[in-house]
């Protein structure tokens, strides 16, 4: 309960309320009194749980109760009022049995009976709403064994249950032939549901969602428009937009708040009319159930295929000739992920679910049947972003690497001197123009134009200008690398998966070592990637080129190989209080250096981390294998062009410099293996061995550094530029090395790969973790990050460090 107040205090001014209704000064007064329920009633309606769902949704059945006694009610018992026909019993039930023909909310709760059986309390909370309100109904799955033939055999049953006496009494029961979960779980909770539903139209709602009465007053003019053809034909799915409630919790809120509320409202206008290719999206649309449940229910739930299931119910719409419109006189309430985290699991679900899309049937049949417009437009609509995000970024590495051959060849010194010989400016020129594109301002187009139209383009301008201020670009910069990665990993591996995100109230420090668990693939190594691309370019291109075209070229992609190393840290509460990075340091060391195993999570060991980060590799097809080596290649090309640029190498063009610098290579890796081997050897009986043993290897390799300095002029920017050149080459061994795991995984070269890549995960921990302790040790920067993370709180004079402090004592 003490965690839930702390993130009651975002509602400071409601509670005080709440406090003064309720006739009592304080929270201890509060529970004396044995209002814990109201309590409990008041935290739900502030969160994203089920009792605020339940809650909006039953809002239906007031309206229909209150449309239904205008409709009966004559002038004597309209001006007595609704409150007086509630005292009159017989009035009272026309209106329930009447309300009770037009409305039915149903349930789908898989876990209750598992839930009911272990004694969960969540099980009495379920129960608890039954009895608030009468006319809700529970389906879930049962499970029993049952002895057939004198062998147990277990039984599954879809059971609807409603409440009588404050108990739940089963309504139906029906057997099924085999257990239900056989796909994706939130489709398969809808489709053993639907079955207990009735009527013409049906509304598919999302626990994190909410109602208001007075929008429930126009659901009876909304099914009206099932009666009306849109086009040539009525509709068999009615959109409508959603109203956003999280967006006071912190900045990201506000960021993914306007983000769904320019999706929802501007965005889904366009794609029902004039493009007509507008579908099913989560959102609390109506479908008309007799079109639906005959041809193949709401919901496809093929394990991975249909990970994002509610948008096939809209190409399945769509396919057997319905028609989907959408209508804003109507919205509902919705919660969304406020976290970095969360969102970023979130949309590494939905990049995931769109990359199965992309190669379904379902977008193959549009793309068929679609004119050349429609076509078009559904292209870009859904999957086409992704890919012409995965494109870009694609592009971005072309172009680093091409501009890095062009460096390397001596081909750009000579193209600029003779364009200085000719007096030609067009390329900076160009370039500069470029720039302002590059500023990336366009992107927020339509949210801007959506804030305008709902609250006036001066707060549409003073709204974007704040948002920058608080970092939006570099969010949604490294929210691109997200969609990115998960959405070419899946066209390539396959292997998508449901992601929860719990959608809580999140005002809390994440670890150093879940940011870099969650986001070392996806962001790091790429920027890490990048940002030595452009030191190497930067180096080598100093001598002929001017630092403001290096500048104009590059400046954009500076942003962005910083924005996806340092955003999760810069967005996470606490980032920079000095405590919690201390005991983040700890955490990391010890999940580092814990050995992995059978039963160890990944959040308790690195080695089961690294393991299950190769899932999509294990079941990957043999072309896709040899896609990921060739990529790879990469890396061993980028080391060539720089081995030739050592002054040791004499300016000599002969392939043997080549050779001798995988010889090099080769050297490092025995000294690494060397160290790991003498570790488990001498480490824990003979230490003072091992500390010779590795006094001797370092005075070795220096006194060969010292050697070739000497005799065959080696310099220390040959140092730097072989730390340069052999890193990248050493991940690229290892990338390899992943992709034909099953070949080598019974080998010891397999154990020394797992050993370098976990001195390659620690050396980029490291060097990540250095800047932001650093930082810490400014109390300034802490005080910054706080006030842009939690700036609408700031404005709503609560005070932020005691919530967060709450956190950390009650953790």
């Amino acid at each position: 309960m003490q965690l839930e107040l702390h993130d009651s205090l975002f509602f400071l001014d409601e509670w005080k309320n709440f406090l003064e209704r309720m006739g009592c000064e304080n929270l201890d007064r509060l529970i004396n009194e044995g209002k814990e329920e109201e309590l409990r009633n008041w935290a739900s309606f502030r969160g994203q749980t089920l009792s605020r769902s339940v809650r909006g949704m039953m809002y239906y059945r007031e309206a229909l109760k209150l449309q239904a006694f205008l409709d009966m009610a004559g002038d004597e018992d309209i001006l007595e009022g609704y409150e007086a026909a509630e005292k009159n019993n017989r009035t009272f039930a026309r209106l329930d049995a009447l309300s009770d023909l037009k409305f039915t909310y149903v349930i789908s709760c898989q876990m209750f009976g598992s839930q009911k059986s272990s004694g969960d309390p969540h099980a009495q909370d379920i129960l608890d709403l039954m009895v608030r309100y009468p006319s809700l109904r529970v389906a879930y799955v049962e499970e029993k064994e049952e002895i057939v033939e004198d062998k147990p055999r277990k039984v599954y049953s879809s059971i609807l249950l409603k409440a009588v006496n404050g108990f739940d009494q089963e309504i139906y029961r029906i057997k099924l032939p085999g257990p239900p979960n056989i796909g994706e779980g939130k489709p398969e909770n809808q489709n053993h549901a639907i079955i207990f539903t009735r009527g013409e139209a049906l509304q598919t709602i999302d626990m994190n969602q909410d109602s208001y009465l007075e929008e429930a007053l126009k659901m009876r003019n909304l099914l009206q428009e099932f009666l009306r053809n849109h086009g040539h034909r009525p509709p068999t799915i009615l959109g409508l937009r959603e109203h956003v409630f999280t967006g006071s919790v912190s900045s990201l809120a506000w960021f993914m708040s306007y983000q769904e509320t320019s999706f929802v409202t501007i965005g889904q206008r366009l794609l029902a009319k004039p493009l007509r290719v507008r579908f099913h999206y989560g959102h609390p649309d109506v479908f008309d159930r007799v079109f639906h449940i005959t041809r193949g229910g709401i919901s496809k739930a093929s394990r991975t295929i249909n990970l994002s299931d509610d948008v096939f119910a809209g190409y399945n719409s769509t396919l057997r000739r319905g028609c989907v419109a959408y209508h804003e006189y109507l919205q509902v309430g919705k919660g969304r992920d406020v976290g970095l985290n969360q969102i970023s699991k979130f949309e590494a679900k939905v990049a995931n679910g769109n990359s199965e899309q992309t190669v379904s049937r379902d977008i193959y049949r549009l793309g068929r049947r679609f004119d050349f417009f429609r076509m078009l437009s559904c292209y870009f609509t859904t999957i086409g972003f992704y890919f012409s995000s995965l494109i870009s970024v694609i592009a971005i590495y072309v172009f680093l690497y091409g501009q890095l051959y062009l460096v390397l060849s001596g081909l750009q010194k000579a193209l600029l001197l003779e364009a200085k010989m000719r007096n030609i400016q067009s390329l900076e020129t160009a370039l500069a123009s470029q720039s302002f594109i590059q500023l990336g301002l366009l992107t927020g187009l339509p949210m801007v134009m959506e804030i305008g139209l709902e609250k006036g383009f001066l707060t549409a301008v003073k709204d974007f200008v704040l948002m920058q201020m608080q970092l939006a670009s570099v969010f949604f910069t490294f929210s691109l690398g997200t969609k990115i990665h998960y959405y070419g990993r899946t066209i390539l591996h396959g292997g998508a998966k449901y992601r929860p995100t719990g959608r809580k109230v999140v005002v809390f420090h994440a670890s150093f070592n879940e940011n870099y668990r969650l986001y070392s693939r996806s962001h790091f190594v790429k920027g890490f990637e990048i940002l030595l691309l452009l030191i190497v370019y930067d180096l080598f291109q100093r001598s002929y080129q001017s630092s403001m075209a290096y500048v104009l070229i590059t400046y954009s992609i500076w942003f962005m190989s910083i924005t996806w190393l340092f955003a999760p840290f810069l967005f996470n509460p606490s980032g920079f209080s000095w405590d919690k990075i201390v005991d983040d340091w700890k955490d990391w060391n010890k999940w580092i250096k814990q050995q992995g195993g059978i039963g160890i999570q990944q959040d308790k060991s690195w080695q089961s981390w690294w393991n299950d980060e190769q899932t999509h590799l294990r079941h990957s097809g043999l072309c896709a294998r040899l896609f990921e080596i060739l990529l790879s290649l990469r890396f061993f090309i980028y080391q060539y062009g720089l081995v030739y640029h050592l002054d040791i190498s004499q300016q000599s063009k002969n392939f043997l410099v080549y050779v001798l610098s995988w010889i090099v290579i080769l050297a490092v890796f025995l000294t690494v293996k060397a160290v790991n081997m003498g570790r488990q050897q001498f480490s824990a009986r003979y230490h003072l061995v091992f500390r010779f043993f590795k006094a001797f290897l370092f005075l070795g390799i220096l006194s060969t550094i010292i050697s070739l300095s000497v005799i065959c002029q080696l310099s220390f920017k040959d140092i730097i530029v072989c730390c340069l050149a052999f890193l990248p080459t050493g991940w690229g061994l290892i990338l390899i090395a992943q992709a034909v795991r099953p070949k080598i995984e019974d080998t010891g070269l397999w154990d020394f790969m797992q050993v370098l890549a976990k001195a390659y995960d620690y050396g980029m921990g490291v060097v990540i973790f250095a800047p932001i302790a650093i930082l810490a040790w400014l109390p300034i920067i802490s005080a910054f990050q706080t006030r842009f993370l939690f700036n609408e709180a700031f404005n709503r004079h609560l005070q932020i460090q005691p919530i967060l402090a709450g956190k950390k004592k009650h953790k």
